[in-house]
């Protein structure tokens, strides 16, 4: 673009006061061989406030999950909050028929890592720990977050594994810096989960978000500090990590090709927020 053009994000501002100082950076870290994202990957001003709007519903969503989940109830009935209360207020759960997922929620429960679905005859107990995963979509624009919650007087390996898994995504959050890197995130989380016995699951992780449901870039908890791509202002994604109590390793339930277990049956946690990065730090989203 000329330095005189109106900017390609919308808004209305010349190219030159908006995002080409931005692009200059980014070309510099380029140069040196660094990974930076595409122009599409940047969020616009116009689809940043959509997609907040996206947000704020979803976290409603989760905390009315959080008004009714108690003991006794079967996660079917989970289900049936996400979606009816999505349904009220004008948004799709965005895992209904994603890939032919079934439910429009995740409900993970102690050694299930990931991917839960909900079922009648799955019934919450007393010392259970479950990981609620909602995503919304609103007038086409995505949202994501996870929260846990404990059923009662839990373990306290298990209250132990929740608290370092809100100490890892913590920092994990303090270490995403505009031009700064993915992998200061990753070495943030692993190194905290690391030192405090744990693991953390290496081949599923986070996921650019807004436009679509699952976008660019992966988001590894695995990887070197200064690793992976830049972080530039407008960036959207979740930070999400899945904490084991023992092995990071895990298996795929092969009837319903979705739920993902601990391969040792340990205790896994996951807490996700969405963040996007700005010009002086990171925003929360979700959570």
């Amino acid at each position: 673009m000329e330095r005189n053009d109106l900017c390609w994000c919308g808004s209305g501002k010349k190219y030159k006061k908006c995002h080409m100082p931005i692009e200059e950076k980014m070309m510099l870290h380029a140069e040196k061989g660094e990974i930076v994202p595409t122009r599409k990957m940047l969020k616009t001003p116009f689809q940043i406030e959509k997609i907040k709007e996206s947000a704020a519903l979803n976290t409603a969503v989760l905390d009315e999950v959080a008004k009714y989940i108690h003991i006794g109830m079967n996660t079917a009935e989970i289900d049936d909050i996400v979606y009816t209360f999505t349904k009220e207020h004008g948004g799709i759960p965005a895992p209904l028929n994603y890939q032919g997922f079934p439910k429009s929620v995740c409900t993970s429960i102690n050694n299930e890592i990931c991917h839960g679905i909900p079922d009648k005859n799955i019934i919450l107990k007393e010392g259970d720990i479950i990981n609620v995963d909602v995503s919304t979509i609103l007038n086409g624009y995505f949202s994501d977050a996870s929260r846990m919650f404990k059923m009662g007087h839990v373990s306290e390996r298990a209250e132990r594994l929740i608290k370092v898994t809100e100490e890892c995504v913590k920092l994990g959050l303090e270490a995403a810096k505009p031009w700064g890197h993915l992998g200061d995130i990753a070495y943030a989380i692993n190194s905290h989960a690391q030192a405090n016995g744990y693991s953390v699951v290496e081949e599923i992780g986070g996921h650019g978000v807004g436009l679509q449901f699952h976008e660019d870039p992966f988001v590894s908890y695995v990887t070197p500090k200064g690793s992976e791509m830049l972080l530039v202002p407008g960036m959207m994604f979740t930070i999400e990590p899945m904490i084991n109590e023992g092995s990071p390793d895990f298996y795929v339930d092969e009837e319903n090709d979705w739920t993902v277990y601990t391969i040792d049956d340990g205790l896994s946690a996951q807490i996700e927020y969405m963040v996007l990065i700005k010009e002086n730090g990171v925003e929360v989203l979700t959570k």
